[in-house]
């Protein structure tokens, strides 16, 4: 009777310790398919020119879950991460391509919606709301207090919270080292300063010029020297 008792606790154990096993294996296999997701979609965003990328394709990576249980969890808050970065930053350089703006300060434009400018000044305010409101998105995105807003951390082991934290989101303050895209947006924000000061100036003293053939002229010195000096800025 012993002797089976034994054995039927050895039979118990050896399950036990199968079943041990067969988690460990699954959960370094979620963990290298994650891996492997993310190589993927780190291949497709690694070029010298956003428009190069496949944006279908990329977005459908961070769209879909590959992985079950806690990695899902620590999989999605990274790619939904990954995907509200990249919209902002698909509509900053939307703003920094938007041709309209090259077209404020044209003889056209002074045209078509002088004296008053109200289009103009409507369309530039909007613009340098968006500009602002998209730097600010960009430089949040890169704290650590967004990146993990973006977990689900109830009931969520901490290995998988530091797996989310040191091995995805990793050293934010390094990423941020580069200041080619916060350098444009303040760039681009301070030729939109110019181009309102240009347009008020104009709107507020109408009588003071008027457009001969394709050029702008003064009736007023002062007006004249500080449009230029204006101009000049830019």
């Amino acid at each position: 009777m012993k002797k089976k008792i034994f054995i039927f606790i050895g039979v118990i154990c050896l399950l036990f310790i199968g079943l041990i096993g067969y988690y460990v294996v699954s959960d370094l296999n979620q963990e290298s398919k994650l891996e492997d997701e993310i190589v993927l979609i780190d291949n497709l965003v690694n070029t010298d020119a956003i428009d190069k990328i496949d944006l279908e394709k990329l977005y459908s990576y961070l769209d879909r879950t590959i992985t079950k249980g806690d990695y899902a969890k620590v999989e999605r808050a990274f790619k939904n991460y990954l995907k509200d970065n990249f919209d902002n930053v698909l509509k900053i350089v939307d703003l920094l391509n938007d041709e309209r703006i090259v077209e404020v300060l044209t003889v056209d434009n002074y045209i078509n919606d002088g004296k008053e400018f109200i289009e103009t000044k409507k369309y530039l305010n909007t613009y340098a709301t968006e500009l602002k409101e998209c730097k600010n998105n960009y430089l949040n995105y890169f704290t650590e207090e967004k990146a993990m807003s973006y977990l689900d951390t109830n009931n969520l082991d901490s290995y998988y919270i530091d797996l989310y934290k040191d091995k995805y989101i990793g050293d934010l303050e390094t990423a941020l080292e580069d200041k080619t895209v916060e350098e444009s947006i303040n760039a681009l924000l301070d030729t939109t300063s110019i181009m309102q000061q240009i347009i008020d100036l104009l709107s507020n003293n109408p009588n003071s010029w008027y457009i001969d053939t394709e050029y702008i002229n003064f009736t007023d010195n002062n007006l004249s020297n500080e449009y230029d000096r204006l101009i000049s800025l830019l």
